[in-house]
């Protein structure tokens, strides 16, 4: 068996000195020390060997293994450095590199992060809720009737099991108050959903910002205030702002609000950007019902919301005249907004 495995030996060093490629060398080695190879099957053999030859045997067959997995690992190394060598081959490395383009964050999110970023200095915190709401987070406990037109099936984007994608982020508001006793004073940025035709200013899907503070002695003049000192900051401190009473089921009185600024367009005409007003007491029963406490009676508290879409605000700052320019990913559109 000695000269078994010295010829042994012999065949496999050749036949991995001449393997041309990894394929070739794979075949190799499954032949020499795959599970049915043939230094396998010589240590099988040492059990037949009388117990005098087997650690004469047994020295010779480690030294033969180590011999054959060193030349295969080396073959290996050469094999793959023939390769790169092969795939640089046609490289000048004298030539100057291909620049990259630098990326930049989506005009959305800048705006977003400026307008969270101003709200967190006056104190209010992120808030966030499910895309997938109940009709009684969405509509009930916002003081919306059932006959309200947003609750219809045209409207809105109902599932099977009764739910609905989000049409507003206000439902995270009634989501904090259901978890939160006052104060509470937060922003709720987020994707709302509508069955609206897609065209030049309408989206299926959008994106909003909305704001809730609730405390003891909170008053219209807070929600003024509040609002005059976002708008200024984001626009400039000429900006005008004016309040125009409207409705909304979940506020009482409410606003919408007007925005003039230089930065719209020259400040010459007036933007509606916002509704806002103060937080209807019926909401406050319905989340008191909900908590199964008293912790929001009205008559121990106040509070004002508001809330805007940042798609529309992003087309009067920025001049973009068609709203699906923000979702269709044109590179050269957003390059525009790169630093």
């Amino acid at each position: 068996m000695r000269e078994e495995l010295n010829v042994l030996r012999g065949e496999a060093l050749r036949d991995i000195a001449s393997a041309t490629d990894s394929p070739a060398l794979d075949r190799v080695r499954v032949a020499y020390v795959g599970r049915a190879g043939r230094l396998t099957n010589a240590g099988e053999q040492m059990r037949h060997l009388a117990k005098e030859e087997r650690p004469e045997i047994g020295k010779l067959l480690h030294e033969v293994r180590q011999a054959v997995s060193a030349a295969l690992e080396e073959r290996t190394a050469a094999l793959q450095s023939a390769a790169e060598e092969a795939e640089l081959a046609g490289v000048d490395p004298t030539l100057p590199g291909v620049a990259r383009a630098v990326g930049s964050m989506h005009p959305l999110q800048v705006l977003q992060r400026r307008a969270v970023e101003i709200f967190r200095r006056m104190g209010f915190a992120l808030a966030e809720g499910p895309d997938i709401e109940t009709e009684w987070h969405c509509f009930d406990a916002l003081n919306t009737p059932e006959d309200h037109p947003a609750r219809n099936e045209q409207d809105t984007f109902y599932l099977p099991d009764g739910r609905l994608l989000r049409t507003h982020t206000s439902s995270v508001q009634i989501r904090t108050m259901e978890g939160q006793a006052p104060p509470v004073r937060i922003i709720s940025p987020g994707a709302a959903y509508r069955r609206d035709e897609v065209d030049a200013t309408h989206l299926a899907q959008f994106t909003q910002m909305e704001g809730l503070y609730v405390d003891e002695g909170v008053t219209l003049g807070d929600l003024k205030g509040t609002l005059e000192f976002f708008f200024r900051e984001l626009f400039g401190p000429d900006t005008s702002v004016r309040f125009r009473p409207h409705f909304f089921p979940f506020t009482e009185p409410s606003y919408e609000l007007d925005v003039r600024a230089a930065a719209l367009g020259g400040g010459t005409r007036w933007l509606e950007l916002a509704g806002c007003g103060m937080v209807d007491p019926a909401v406050f029963e319905q989340i008191n019902a909900r908590r199964g406490d008293r912790a929001f009676d009205p008559d121990k508290v106040t509070g004002f919301a508001f809330g805007f879409g940042l798609e529309r605000l992003a087309m009067i700052l920025y001049g973009v005249p068609d709203i699906r320019m923000f979702v269709e990913n044109d590179q050269r559109f957003l390059s525009q907004f790169a630093p």
